[in-house]
């Protein structure tokens, strides 16, 4: 029986001080799932579904069911609204140039060939340059203040679009806007794991990726009234003053996240045992707190390469951002092109925004009531805009959001789920950068090139999708066996499992982790 090193009983309570610490030989079937590591083979140290965090244990059972509820809609209440508008924002920062486009920055600019398209490129590339040193940090530092100092440099550069005047200087601030706005995804997934349970990721993140729609309407309106009031008084140009004013927005956002956003230990609205108690509600998890200040683990990078949960991610976000980066660059001249005006363009999309709205937070609360239906609706997502191209703009980005979501829930292992974020955004980078590039100007109006491209990439979409779902099928049957063939009870496992999950053990090395579907 190997020594017990680095764990105490010290900051037990009473008698758990001699008996909450029990030492278990690993089960054979374990060494078949997790063979990385041969001194952690022969033993596990397991606390009865508790962890250690500056000299206190913190159990689930500490706290009632009522109180976590209660401190569930406190952490809904601040959390929810505050990222449901950045990621608005963010989106309506991201995709504002189709907006500016048509109310005259091509022409004013300059812009001729693919000059265009070259803006949504680079902008992709510089987003794929920055995902994994933000990644790094979001892992070493303060989660809130990284987020919050990023969304500031990011307002600054939209406010400076509006100072633009060539082809030049709108690919320098492009450049730029992509490589802050590259943490504003991954580290609203990771506030999600950090903050929630496993059966409330999808339900949570659905809740702020629906503003993708949502804000979109409020959006709409807004620069509506900024295109008609530039239309009839003259004055600063209409694409100058959206750049103005989305900026502005995002530096307001950025400094009230400063206060509010981040993780359990960083912010200041809860006290000290509601900080504590929301780090013991996770614990059901078996995938640890993503708490920052980490150790960054090199044989946990090995594994996630090894793992095809990177390779299923990473080309899910890229089949689906092939269809999202064409719409989002070229959606708004291709409503030009079918004879809308302007004005007309924006309030078009607010019926198509408003469904889209509805279906997010519809399958929020499906999947949050019915367990193992994320893959599910991932696939059906992909469905109507294959059989109908036309319905290309449905809400097919269903299937991409809810893939983010599957990481924080089936990836275990701090340094693991960092490289699994990025690489998932870089997929998502690629897909956009070729979005923008299978829409040409030659084919317009109805670019069916561009479009028969993106209903491709959305049937190959589904059959990934199917595979995933078999892969997680299997990967759980298998382990159901050996643990049946184990010999220890369910709540022995349960134990195991929770216990192996607080010491930043893999999902791949826990034998006791089940995939969620």
């Amino acid at each position: 029986m190997a020594s017990l090193s680095g764990t105490t009983g010290e900051g037990l309570r009473g008698e758990e001080k001699t008996s909450a610490l029990h030492v278990y030989d690993k089960p054979a079937f374990m060494q078949d799932i997790s063979p990385h590591d041969e001194k952690e083979s022969t033993t596990t140290v397991v606390a009865p579904v508790a962890f250690e965090e500056d000299g206190d244990v913190i159990r689930e059972s500490d706290y009632s069911p009522e109180e976590y509820k209660k401190l569930l809609r406190k952490i809904d209440r601040y959390l929810l609204p505050l990222m449901w508008f950045c990621y608005g924002v963010q989106q309506t920062d991201k995709t504002s140039l189709g907006t500016q486009a048509i109310f005259g920055l091509r022409t004013v600019t300059h812009l001729h060939g693919q000059q265009y398209s070259w803006l949504t490129i680079i902008f992709y590339i510089t987003y794929l340059v920055g995902e994994f040193p933000s990644n790094f940090l979001l892992q070493r530092w303060a989660l809130g203040r990284s987020l919050s100092i990023y969304m500031l440099c990011w307002g600054v550069c939209i406010i400076t679009i509006a100072a633009a005047q060539n082809w030049s200087q709108l690919m320098a601030i492009r450049a730029l806007q992509g490589f802050f706005e590259c943490t504003i995804s991954p580290g609203f997934i990771l506030i999600i794991g950090t903050w929630y349970r496993t059966e409330e990721h999808a339900s949570r993140a659905l809740f702020w990726q629906s503003a993708n729609a949502g804000f979109g309407i409020i959006s709409s309106l807004v620069l509506y009234g900024i295109g008609s009031h530039a239309e009839k008084y003259g004055g600063l140009a209409a694409w100058r003053c959206i750049s103005l004013f989305l900026g502005g927005c995002t530096i307001v956002l950025a400094l009230i996240c400063f206060v509010l956003l981040g993780s359990p230990k960083e912010i200041r609205w809860l006290s000290k045992e509601e900080k504590r108690m929301a780090a013991a509600r996770i614990v059901k998890n078996k995938a640890g707190r993503d708490v920052t200040g980490i150790k960054w683990s090199w044989p946990q990078v090995s594994e996630a390469f090894m793992d095809p949960q990177l390779y299923l991610c990473m080309i899910n976000a890229f089949l689906s951002s092939v269809p999202n980066g064409a719409l989002t660059t070229f959606g708004s001249i291709m409503y030009t092109a079918f004879g809308f005006t302007e004005l007309q363009v924006l309030l078009v999309d607010i019926p198509r925004s408003v469904v889209s709205l509805i279906i997010f937070l519809a399958v929020g609360l499906y999947t949050s009531k019915v367990p193992n239906r994320r893959l599910c609706v991932m696939a059906a997502a992909t469905v109507p805009p294959v059989s109908k191209p036309k319905g290309i703009s449905l809400p097919f980005v269903l299937a991409l959001f809810l893939g983010w979501t599957l990481i924080p829930s089936n990836v275990a292992g701090r340094t693991k789920k960092t490289v699994i974020s990025s690489a998932t955004f870089l997929g998502y980078c690629v897909g956009n950068m070729c979005g923008s590039q299978i829409f040409k100007s030659a084919d317009a109006p109805r670019y069916i090139p561009g479009t028969t491209g993106a209903a491709v990439c959305l049937g190959a979409q589904f059959v990934l999708i199917c595979a995933w779902q078999g892969y997680y099928v299997w990967q759980n049957r298998r382990r159901d066996r050996a643990a049946a063939a184990s010999g220890l009870s369910k709540e022995e496992q349960e134990k195991l499992g929770r216990e192996l999950g607080e010491r930043n053990v893999t999902d791949l090395q826990n034998p006791h982790f089940r995939y969620t579907m």
